[in-house]
């Protein structure tokens, strides 16, 4: 076949379907579209069900349920669910006894990961002639559990990747209780995510609303004719001028016609910001609070209506008696692995409170 014979044919063919294309485009130039956003997305839906099976073993260990770079990163999102644990980090801190074994540092660093990923790893380290020195926390976030009750790898990352680090000292794994398996714990604040993510995702919006300067304050619109144009051009460099980084936006308008209300200010600011931020804060607050069941009053939060939250003493010796003694109670199970009372707490007193 010759060549030049067939770009020829292409090239016919091309102009031929262009009258076609032309057609299809005026035809549907003025064609409405519709189009939804997608439908709410249920927690048991089908790609998920595997999620509840059990922890996906990877050959040499067990995956965590939850993804634990994820939960981190959501352990930061919100200021309410970040300060609600350092709460009970430090509420328990404060009230444990340092044991020659295990400091207060170390013992920080165990109620942090509990109360962040409901897990915390202790490991045992002995000398030379077996004598146990001291228990090292080791960071639950990349701390896996093995084929084995007492199989325990470390992820470490290094310039090739991640590096895994198999303990030969013996590991002591405290676990949150959890209804889909019992390979690890479960934070207790999983179900407020969605509303610390929400919370995140509001400020954010806002962040950017203000930073972004491509909103409009107002729109300055002249219809009046101008007797001299350089009238309408040195008010449109002044509005150009008033403008600073940050700053709304104006807009400026020239419609020469001499009409009724010939100079109109149209705010449009407030009417593009409709995102309820106010309620959208509060209502997420109010959520991560009850997940994780600390008094908003302890939480330093300023109350909306005169009465207040009530007693602050009340509060905290109700919050102690249900949340922070089951917690105590369960950090308290290396003193029977350990065979050593090395968790020891002292009792809560608020007579000296004023």
């Amino acid at each position: 076949m010759n060549p030049l014979s067939t770009a020829k044919n292409l090239v016919s063919f091309a102009k031929s379907q262009i009258p076609m294309f032309q057609t299809q485009m005026k035809q549907t130039k003025h064609e409405s579209m519709a189009f939804t956003f997608g439908d709410a997305v249920p927690v048991l839906n089908g790609n998920e069900l595997s999620d509840y099976l059990e922890s996906w073993f990877n050959g040499r260990w067990y995956e965590p349920q939850v993804n634990m770079n994820g939960l981190a990163k959501s352990y930061k999102s919100t200021p309410y669910l970040n300060s609600g644990i350092i709460f009970k980090r430090n509420f328990l801190a404060n009230l444990f006894i340092p044991h020659a074994k295990l400091n207060r540092k170390a013992f920080e660093q165990v109620a942090l990961d509990y109360v962040w990923c409901g897990n915390t790893y202790l490991e045992e380290v002995r000398s030379r002639l077996g004598n146990v020195m001291q228990y090292k926390p080791a960071l639950a976030k990349y701390m896996r559990r093995g084929e084995y009750d007492d199989q325990f790898f470390l992820l470490c990352n290094d310039h090739l990747g991640y590096q895994e680090y198999e303990f030969s000292n013996r590991v002591c794994h405290i676990r949150e209780a959890d209804i889909d398996q019992e390979i690890y714990g479960s934070p207790e604040y999983l179900s407020a995510l969605q509303s610390a993510w929400l919370n995140e995702s509001a400020t954010l919006f806002r962040r950017k609303y203000y930073n972004n300067g491509s909103h409009a304050g107002f729109i300055l619109y002249v219809n009046d004719a101008a007797q001299d144009p350089n009238d309408i051009t040195a008010l449109r460099q002044a509005l150009k001028d008033s403008k600073g980084p940050g700053n709304f936006r104006n807009l400026f308008y020239y419609a020469p016609g001499g009409k009724k209300d010939g100079i109109q200010i149209l705010p449009v600011s407030e009417i593009a910001a409709k995102d309820d931020f106010t309620n959208i804060k509060s209502i997420t607050r109010d959520d991560t609070l009850a997940a994780l069941r600390i008094p908003p009053q302890l939480m330093g939060i300023v109350p909306n209506n005169t009465g207040g939250f009530g007693s602050i003493k009340d509060a905290a010796e109700v919050f102690y008696q249900n949340e922070i003694l089951p917690l105590q109670s369960r950090m308290q199970q290396l003193n029977e692995w350990a065979g050593d009372e090395v968790i020891r707490f002292k009792e809560y007193d608020l007579k000296n409170v004023t």
